[in-house]
């Protein structure tokens, strides 16, 4: 019996050693596949083909995420905007910028003069070369400045003696986050100090050394009875105004230079290399006279737009008379057009302010900062081809809310680097 059992057992673990399977080899190591495997995945001068289970498919994209880009057509006046625009809140964000986004800075006024808040996307239209956009960004948050201060130092002494006793109030106007620049402007252009915190003891001591006397009034009698100077017996008082005796001595009127053009030049290119997400600003501090610059008015616009930069200013002296301000900037025929800041503010979106006397001098200071701190900011695609180096308008419009002054600049000139730089 034990036999019969040890023989059946022997029997049965000889059939499943024949059906165990032999323990396969390690595998041998193959060489990474070559470029030439590539030819059936992309070809060149061949779009990609689109899968035939997707092709059928609504293309899904987040709202505003292609708004306003080239290509699409642009919107109807009375059409209404589906897409909602990336809208700002709390700071101010820093965003990376395409090459194609225009940056639009709107200030909204009533008819009292009055900023007018709480306006949302939805209240404005904007256009570029009479074609509405689309607004891919909207915001009315605070944004930080740099701000390129420009002082006439050519005014005449009881001017600049109003200047410079208001120029301690210009730290007031800024908080820590903005940045400031202090230039100067006589028969020439100078920098006294590269862009520094607005609070600073740097900028303190900056508006310090911008603080000159300022120029005499009146120029030299070349003509009459006093054109040699006042005479005792014939004989000159002071010998250096005598012609001599065969009177032919010339006295030379000293020309008139402003070098208004060349200042806010010079301020415009370092205030180019301030960082994006910073609104660029130029205020000037000036009776606006412009003569012996090497640069022109056109030339120096086409780079203001350009970088969007925009110019304020406080008319001082002259300028800032009753009456003489108000005929100047509005061209009136047969009075001379001396006066250069209205075409600077208007060309850039800028606004101008008049102050005869030191304490309103100090108050436009705040009140101009506060105002390009507050403004909205738009912005939309350009449809307009990168390389189009033309002047492309701009135009922001509020319909159905009449009444509102717009202020914003009337259009740009693309930059080789960024047509919009901002």
């Amino acid at each position: 019996m034990q036999a019969a059992l040890a023989l059946v057992l022997a029997f049965l673990m000889s059939g499943q050693q024949q059906t165990q399977p032999p323990v396969p080899d390690a595998p041998v190591p193959q060489p990474p596949p070559g470029l030439s495997d590539l030819k059936n995945e992309v070809t060149p001068g061949k779009a990609n083909t689109p899968d035939p289970t997707t092709a059928d498919q609504p293309q899904t994209t987040a709202p505003g995420a292609q708004s306003g880009a080239p290509g699409q057509a642009p919107l109807a006046d009375d059409q209404p905007q589906q897409e909602t625009p990336e809208l700002g809140s709390g700071a101010y964000k820093l965003r990376g910028a395409g090459i194609n986004v225009v940056v639009v800075p709107v200030t909204v006024r009533d008819s009292k003069g009055h900023d007018v808040p709480g306006l949302t996307w939805r209240d404005f239209r904007v256009y570029e070369n009479k074609n509405r956009q689309r607004i891919t960004y909207f915001s009315s948050d605070a944004v930080p400045l740099s701000v390129a201060f420009v002082i006439d130092q050519s005014l005449t002494r009881g001017t600049m003696s109003k200047v410079n006793d208001s120029l301690s109030a210009v730290t007031a106007a800024f908080t820590p986050y903005d940045s400031v620049a202090i230039y100067t402007y006589n028969k020439s252009a100078t920098k006294v100090v590269d862009f520094t915190g607005a609070q600073g003891n740097t900028l303190t001591v900056a508006l310090e050394r911008a603080k000159k006397p300022g120029r005499d009034e009146g120029v030299p009698v070349t003509s009459g009875p006093l054109a040699s100077g006042p005479t005792i017996n014939g004989l000159s008082v002071d010998p250096n105004l005598d012609r001599g005796s065969a009177g032919t001595f010339p006295i030379q009127v000293p020309k008139d230079v402003h070098t208004l053009n060349d200042a806010i030049l010079l301020a415009a290119k370092d205030l180019a290399q301030q960082p994006r997400g910073r609104r660029r600003v130029i205020y000037v501090i000036s009776d606006g006279k412009e003569s012996g610059s090497k640069a022109t008015i056109k030339e120096v616009v086409r780079y203001l737009q350009g970088n969007n930069i925009s110019v304020y200013a406080t008319m001082v002296g002259d300028a800032a008379a009753w009456g003489y301000g108000w005929l100047d900037r509005r061209k009136l025929p047969l009075l001379p057009a001396s006066n250069v800041l209205p075409k600077y503010t208007v060309a850039t979106g800028g606004s101008l302010d008049s102050e005869f006397e030191t304490n309103g001098i100090e108050k436009s200071f705040s009140k101009i900062a506060d105002q390009v701190r507050t403004q909205y900011t738009i912005e939309y695609h350009s449809p307009s081809p990168a390389l189009d180096s033309r002047f492309r308008s701009i135009e922001v419009t509020l319909p159905g809310r009449p009444g509102y002054d717009i202020q914003a600049k009337p259009g740009y000139y693309p930059t080789a680097v960024n047509p919009n730089n901002h």
